[in-house]
């Protein structure tokens, strides 16, 4: 059983809950952050009750640029020590470039990028001060190859793998550990928030988000930098590096254009 304190974003829906399950039923304290708090209520509630672990409710919208700041101020004023940061929050949107709403463009850098930059920047002093601690960061396995018709969406996901690999050598035989999640399609709210529900991509065996919270969770437990759940997953990951960037980009085309 663990006694670490572990920071959780995007926790009221899919991988991010259940990450939090799987965080809790080893011992861990939480604090749970989204921007439903009536969400966040109902699974501190739960995992209270289900686990005895301690659970705190942070409400926030990672989009507000002053967010994880505030985050941050607030634990350290509660004298919280949080030991692992999960930066699970984000959200994808479908269609080309020049279509889609650019607020919802610039809040997707916010979000999966800027946000998760600015929380492991403010909370990785102390883990290293304290000699324990690590960062898990879900990417997807978007990262590996450019996405035509969620451009934006690939391109964080991608900052995220790079910027995790860079931390992770930074932080080489430091207390501290970095992990990446790339999980492929995966069932949860994103599919319908990114307007992709109907299209190819999520036709093709998509995991369920127990399961990939549970390998992301072994992953990072075992120190491992790049955790890819599921042999379809891995696969693909393997073709994008070795095919010609024009056929890959063309099946992501094949599998993602809106009908």
């Amino acid at each position: 059983m663990s006694n670490e304190t572990v920071l959780i974003t995007g926790a009221s829906a899919g991988i991010g809950l259940e990450l939090a399950r799987v965080f809790a039923a080893d011992g861990c304290g939480l604090v749970l952050v989204a921007r439903r708090e009536d969400k966040l209520q109902e699974l501190a509630g739960r995992l209270q009750g289900e686990h005895g672990v301690e659970v705190r409710v942070l409400p926030a919208d990672l989009a507000d640029r002053g967010a994880p700041q505030a985050i941050f101020d607030h634990l350290t004023a509660e004298g919280v020590a949080v030991d692992v940061v999960v930066n699970n929050a984000g959200f994808g949107a479908i269609g080309p470039v020049a279509a889609l709403p650019v607020e919802r463009q610039v809040d997707m850098v916010q979000v999966n990028v800027a946000a998760l930059v600015h929380l492991t920047r403010l909370f990785l002093p102390g883990m290293l001060q304290r000699g324990r601690g690590g960062v898990l960061n879900v990417a997807s396995t978007a990262a590996f190859q450019p996405g035509p018709y969620m451009a934006v969406y690939y391109a964080t996901k991608a900052f995220v793998l790079s910027f995790s690999a860079a931390l992770a050598e930074e932080l080489r035989g430091k207390p501290v550990r970095v992990s990446c999640l790339c999980p492929g399609p995966t069932y949860t709210e994103f599919g319908r928030v990114a307007g992709a529900e109907h299209v190819r991509l999520f036709k093709f065996g998509a995991m369920d988000a127990r399961s990939v919270a549970e390998a992301g969770y072994r992953g990072f437990r075992r120190g491992r930098l790049v955790v890819i759940p599921g042999v379809t997953n891995r696969t693909g990951t393997v073709f994008a590096r070795f095919l010609p960037g024009t056929v890959v980009r063309k099946f992501v085309v094949w599998l993602q254009k809106p009908p």
